[in-house]
């Protein structure tokens, strides 16, 4: 069943908001049009006009406070998670009417409590993350190698995030799953460029054994505030 995991109608002395913010500022769409506009008709993160840490910086200055995210911010507490497309990049997207040429898409994932994903890879792609609400654990794995007999994964790393810090990932670094610890929903921002999982979708391995599955290209829960699927 869906939820937003921020009502609206949350009473405003109820979350910290700094002085220089303006609640008639939607510093949300502000940073989704930033990112969109630094990326512009590149082909993703490897591209040489593309950098990394500009886009990192334009994440970590974006205050969550603002709350502007929620009316993405859809969960269901039957899933791992959700997710919730904010941009497609550039007009164009992987929707069934659409051109399939997008550099990046935007996405709000809305992570159930005591849950997570499974061990995944990321399709060639890079992923930027911003943690918007609570926190999330990112364990990071050891590419099992070819050939090499079955056996329990390797784990490289193990870091939770908190609201406003920002992680990077990408295929090169290993294999990672995120969790939810927590007992409340927890929100973050994706950055996927280019969004190939969407098309193509991705592996996901077996932690005991190491055993590789492809899935297909993953749907959306909601596209721009919109639920497609109950």
């Amino acid at each position: 069943m869906a939820l937003n995991v921020l009502p609206s109608a949350l009473p405003l002395d109820s979350i910290y908001v700094p002085n220089s913010m303006r609640y008639d500022e939607d510093l949300f769409e502000e940073l989704v049009l930033a990112l969109k506009s630094a990326l512009g008709p590149c082909s993703g993160l490897t591209s040489d006009d593309i950098d990394v840490t500009f886009l990192t910086r334009l994440m970590k200055l974006y205050d969550a406070r603002d709350r502007n995210w929620s009316k993405y911010a859809f969960g269901d507490a039957s899933r791992g998670y959700t997710r919730n497309l904010v941009d497609e990049g550039n007009g164009k997207s992987n929707l069934p009417r659409a051109n399939a040429n997008t550099p990046s898409h935007q996405l709000v994932l809305v992570w159930s409590p005591g849950k997570g994903s499974p061990i995944h890879d990321h399709g060639n792609a890079h992923c930027l993350m911003k943690i918007l609400k609570g926190n999330l654990t990112e364990t990071r794995y050891e590419f099992p190698q070819e050939g090499e007999p079955s056996g329990p994964m390797k784990v490289i790393s193990e870091k939770t995030y908190r609201e406003n810090q920002v992680a990077y990932m990408a295929d090169e670094l290993g294999l990672h799953r995120v969790s939810n610890r927590g007992s409340d929903f927890a929100v973050s921002l994706h950055l996927y460029t280019p969004p190939n999982v969407a098309k193509q979708g991705c592996h996901i391995f077996d932690e005991k054994t190491g055993r590789r599955s492809h899935v297909p290209g993953c749907a959306y829960y909601s596209a721009y505030g919109r639920l497609l699927k109950e």
